[in-house]
C-alpha cells in the first residue's frame, strides 16, 4: 500500500471512530448503522459544532424532508380537509374554554381577570372565550368532512377529555394560540421566540410550538411523572393544519371509538382515572405525538432537551424551555417570570375538579 493511501485509510479510520464516539455519547440507543446522508448524522454533526446549543439554543433543518403520514382514513381525510401551509404565519387567534360564556354571572371572577391578561398583551389578536356547548356545535361544524372526528368527540364521556381534544382540533382546523382559561399572559405573543425571523442563527421555520411541561432529572422520575420529558399542553401554538396534530387527533379517535365499541368509554384504562385521561387525551399522548412527529423527521428523544434553557428547532417544530411556559416552579431548571424566555404562566387554578378529577396539569 502506497504512502497516500495509508494515509487515507487512517484518516477514514480515525473519522469513522470519532462518529461512533460522538454516537455512543449523544444517547444510549442510537444506532451505528447510521446512513451516511441521513438526517442523524447532519443532526449529530451540528450538534458537535454547536455544543452549548442547551444554554444558547439550537436549529436543524434537514436536508431530507419527511412525507407525512398517511397510513390511515381519518389521517388522508385531515389533510385533504386543511391543508398545511408550511409558508403561512401563525393565525391571530387566541383560543380559550369554559362551561359558560364569558358574560354569564358564574363566570369565575379570577378565570375573568387571567383572560384579560391575553386580550391586554395582544390587542391585535381575535380572542375568543367558547362555552362548552359551542364548542359542541364548533367541532360538529368544522369536522363534517371528518365523521370519525366528529363522533369520537361526541361521544367522550367526560369534559375533561373534551377540553383536551378541543385544544388539539382548533388549533389544526384554524391555528393560533390554545392556552387554558388559568393562565396568564406575560408578553404580548408577537414577542414570543416563535415570531423571531431567526433561531440560533437560521431561520425561523416554526409552525408547531411547545413548551417544556416536566423535565424531572432524578432517578425516581417515574414515580411522579408520565414521561421523563413531559411537554404541556396548556398553552400551544400552531399554524392551520399542522401534521403532529393531525396524527394526534387521528390517534384520539381511534382510541375513542374503539374504547367505545369495545364497551369501555366509562372503563379507567391503566392504574388509575388521572392516567388513563392522560395518556387518552392529555399531556402523556401529546408528548408521545410530539415526539413520534420528530422522529419521523430525525431520531431524537429526551437526552437532546433536558436542562435546555433557549429555544431548540427541529424542522418546524420549535421546542421552548420550561420557563417558556412554566415559571416559577422553583424546581427542574425553571426561571421567574421576569425572565425574558417567560411567555405565560399557568396558575393551576384545578379548573376540572368539577369533574370529580384531581387537580392535573391539563
Amino acid at each position: 500500500m502506497g504512502r497516500r493511501n495509508l494515509k487515507t485509510a487512517l484518516v477514514t479510520t480515525v473519522l469513522l471512530l470519532v462518529i461512533y464516539l460522538f454516537y455512543s455519547s449523544f444517547d444510549g440507543h442510537v444506532s451505528y448503522k447510521t446512513e451516511p446522508n441521513s438526517n442523524k448524522l447532519q443532526l449529530l454533526r451540528e450538534l458537535e459544532a454547536n455544543k452549548e446549543w442547551k444554554t444558547r439554543g439550537f436549529n436543524f433543518q434537514p436536508r431530507l424532508k419527511p412525507t407525512p403520514n398517511q397510513s390511515s382514513k381519518v389521517l388522508q381525510q385531515l389533510y385533504q380537509s386543511i391543508p398545511y401551509d408550511t409558508t403561512s404565519d401563525f393565525p391571530k387567534f387566541i383560543w380559550q374554554t369554559w362551561k359558560v360564556d364569558l358574560g354569564d354571572e358564574s363566570f369565575p371572577k379570577r378565570y375573568r381577570n387571567y383572560q384579560a391578561t391575553w386580550d391586554d398583551k395582544n390587542p391585535n389578536y381575535k380572542h375568543f372565550v367558547i362555552p362548552d356547548e359551542q364548542c359542541d356545535a364548533l367541532v360538529a361544524e368544522l369536522y363534517s368532512e371528518v365523521p370519525d372526528v366528529a363522533k369520537a368527540y361526541r361521544i367522550m364521556p367526560k369534559s375533561i377529555l373534551k377540553a383536551d381534544f378541543f385544544r388539539y382540533l382548533i388549533l389544526f382546523a384554524r391555528g393560533g394560540v390554545y392556552t387554558d382559561i388559568d393562565t396568564v399572559g406575560l408578553k404580548p405573543i408577537d414577542d414570543w421566540a416563535s415570531n423571531n425571523e431567526e433561531i440560533a442563527g437560521k431561520s425561523n421555520n416554526a409552525g408547531l410550538v411547545v413548551g417544556i411541561e416536566a423535565d424531572p432529572d432524578r432517578p425516581d422520575w417515574a414515580d411522579w411523572y408520565a414521561r421523563r420529558i413531559q411537554f404541556c399542553q396548556w398553552t400551544i401554538q400552531s399554524k392551520r393544519g399542522h401534521p403532529m396534530l393531525a396524527q394526534l387527533i387521528a390517534q384520539i379517535s381511534d382510541i375513542t371509538l374503539t374504547r367505545a365499541e369495545k364497551g369501555q368509554l366509562k372503563k379507567v384504562l391503566g392504574k388509575d382515572e388521572g392516567g388513563d385521561i392522560m395518556n387518552w387525551t392529555g399531556p402523556g399522548i401529546f408528548t408521545d405525538y410530539v415526539f413520534k412527529y420528530l422522529n419521523q423527521i430525525v431520531d431524537v428523544d429526551w437526552r437532546l432537551f433536558t436542562g435546555m434553557e433557549k429555544p431548540i428547532a427541529i424542522d418546524d417544530v420549535l421546542v421552548l424551555p420550561i420557563t417558556s411556559f412554566s415559571p416559577d416552579v422553583n424546581q427542574m431548571g425553571a426561571k421567574s417570570s421576569g425572565d425574558p424566555m417567560a411567555f405565560a404562566k399557568h396558575m393551576f387554578s384545578g379548573s376540572w375538579k368539577d369533574d370529580g378529577m384531581p387537580e392535573m396539569a391539563s
